[in-house]
């Protein structure tokens, strides 16, 4: 009798975080639907964000929820938790989300990266103490960044409408797709699933917390460089995700209207090496302390 109880207890915790996954794609759809209802002249409509004006609404909402929520929270966090701490919880949420980093590897047939990235994950698991430490780099093991928008962009899908999500930031109508494949492939996912929403909750805000704490600095630089904050991230976010598809290596045509720049908030890309210029300082001790850092701004969320 009392292992049905459990059994119909995980049952209804798994359909509980099916419905909220359901429930966000819902709200992005409902979102482009109140966007395509705009009355703008076609002339003035921007084809890369043609729901600027409902994407400028979430990012305002999601900027004043992270400057009255979470930014007292995370100064708190910088400052008085030491950065060894820090390095380690940061490992282990990487770790945790790496096996969506392993299946996007095969789903875009780099096998060997695959099997690489498996064994990452492995290592950091066991012998980093579940990822509290990083010993698979030590290894050399290298760490990747990989999701499932890339990997549609890898398959030849367009980015489409540049899209903002209240709260999860920016994406596209072609990365929004990934959303629910890294919620699955995330372990965390399936503690909540098993342990219930007492250990699931306060693993997730903690979770949150470090992802904005490793965000504070390049936020710092958009409030201090953009005239406008929205523009910023839009054209850092778009330039990230086509230099993650391209694995750092986009086609020369795709900024021909204009200069490269180095993008102040994504810290994993490589910089375009010329036939006159070396690539050793992609493999510089700085390049892989800010590979190993995370995303940046271009993913600014909570």
């Amino acid at each position: 009798m009392g292992s049905v109880t459990v059994l119909t207890l995980m049952k209804e915790k798994r359909t509980s975080w099916v419905r909220k996954v359901f429930f966000w794609l819902f709200l992005v759809m409902f979102l482009q639907g109140c966007a395509s209802w705009s009355k703008k002249d076609d002339a003035n409509i921007d084809p890369v964000d043609p729901h600027e004006d409902i994407n400028r609404v979430s990012y305002d909402f999601t900027d004043k929820v992270d400057r009255v929520l979470f930014e007292p929270v995370v100064d708190a966090y910088v400052d008085y938790v030491p950065n060894a701490a820090q390095r380690s919880i940061g490992n282990f949420y990487d770790n945790v989300s790496y096996p969506n980093v392993v299946l996007n590897a095969f789903l875009q047939g780099k096998i060997k990266q695959g099997f690489a990235d498996g064994l990452r994950f492995v290592i950091n698991s066991t012998v980093g103490l579940f990822g509290l430490f990083d010993m698979a780099t030590h290894m050399g093991l290298e760490k990747h960044d990989e999701d499932f928008g890339q990997t549609l962009g890898v398959w030849g899908f367009e980015p489409g409408s540049y899209l903002f999500i209240p709260i999860l930031g920016p994406s596209s109508e072609r990365d929004v797709a990934s959303v629910p494949v890294s919620m699955f492939t995330n372990v965390l996912f399936y503690v909540g699933a098993v342990a219930g929403a007492g250990v699931f909750a306060p693993l997730t805000v903690l979770g949150a917390i470090d992802k904005r704490a490793r965000l504070a600095g390049p936020m710092r630089i958009r409030d201090q460089a953009a005239l406008d904050p929205y523009l910023f991230v839009r054209e850092a976010s778009l330039q990230q995700r086509e230099f993650l598809v391209y694995d750092g290596d986009p086609p020369l045509n795709l900024y021909d209207d204009e200069p490269f720049q180095d993008n102040p908030f994504d810290i994993n890309h490589k910089r375009p090496v010329s036939g006159n210029e070396s690539s050793e300082d992609d493999h510089s001790e700085e390049a892989v302390q800010q590979k190993n850092q995370g995303k940046g701004l271009s993913e600014q969320g909570i």
